[in-house]
């Protein structure tokens, strides 16, 4: 008994040994600006780019067999992003790929779902829960909105809801333009020529300067004496007052 035991352990210790070994010599290392583009884009494996998900297309991207604003879900932001990071001009979105839409979920009717798992079968991220004619639901926070169980559902159960912004997720709406008061005074600001002054007018502003510095001064050094000339006739009057009270009191 002993011996198997001390055998099954010598034979892990070298499969281990074999294992880390293999893991170091034959590891795959990837692509870093893969990871980067993959790292940008937002996930939703929703095919649109017209790539199996996002790896493939960050992937393409990389290779240049893609262009970077093939990405509805992403949108703008991804457009830019991806342009920073490649040191290229951002584009639109390619219109063939579809248009940005708001971050949305879906949600089943569970009255009217019959449990055919066809939603299951077609969602990327196994964000949907259920069980043959049993009756499904969806994981909110898994779902990604790739509307890609809309197509497969025999009896139109599935809905596409806009995700309502928090006060964790709502942003400010930043205007397209300027208001046109805004406008108009930045046109005017624009337009009027910065003044230099002259060298009269810079010469009675210094002497202004220089008069009412002088006055300041003059009106604290007499505030000054004052305070100093009570501060003496008090002291000079305590003894007295002192020794008027003190007789007073004989």
């Amino acid at each position: 008994m002993l011996s198997a035991i001390i055998a099954l352990a010598v034979l892990a210790i070298i499969f281990g040994l074999a294992l880390g070994y293999a893991a170091v010599r034959f590891k795959v290392v990837g692509d870093p600006l893969v990871e980067k583009i993959d790292s940008l884009l937002p996930q939703t494996q929703c095919g649109q780019c017209t790539f199996p998900g996002c790896r493939p297309y960050a992937e393409a991207i990389a290779r240049g067999e893609a262009d970077i604003n093939q990405c509805p879900p992403g949108g703008e932001t991804t457009i830019v992003a991806l342009a920073d990071l490649l040191g290229r001009d951002p584009k639109p979105l390619n219109p063939e790929n579809g248009e940005e839409k708001p971050k949305r979920v879906a949600v089943i009717d569970e009255q009217v779902c019959i449990g055919c798992t066809l939603c299951i079968q077609a969602c990327p991220v196994d964000a949907i829960l259920g069980a043959a004619k049993q009756m499904h639901t969806v994981i909110a926070q898994e779902c990604t909105g790739c509307d890609l169980c809309l197509p497969p559902c025999p009896v139109d159960c599935i809905e596409m809801v806009e995700i309502k912004p928090t006060l964790a997720t709502w942003k400010w709406d930043f205007p397209q333009s300027l208001p046109e008061d805004l406008a108009s005074l930045a046109h005017r600001v624009e337009q009027t020529p910065a003044s230099t002054p002259s060298p009269t007018n810079a010469a009675t502003g210094a002497a202004d300067t220089t008069a009412s510095t002088v006055a300041t001064n003059a009106a604290a050094n007499a505030a000054t004496n004052k305070a100093k000339n009570v501060v003496t006739n008090a002291a000079t009057k305590t003894p007295e007052t002192t020794k008027a009270a003190s007789g007073g009191e004989r």
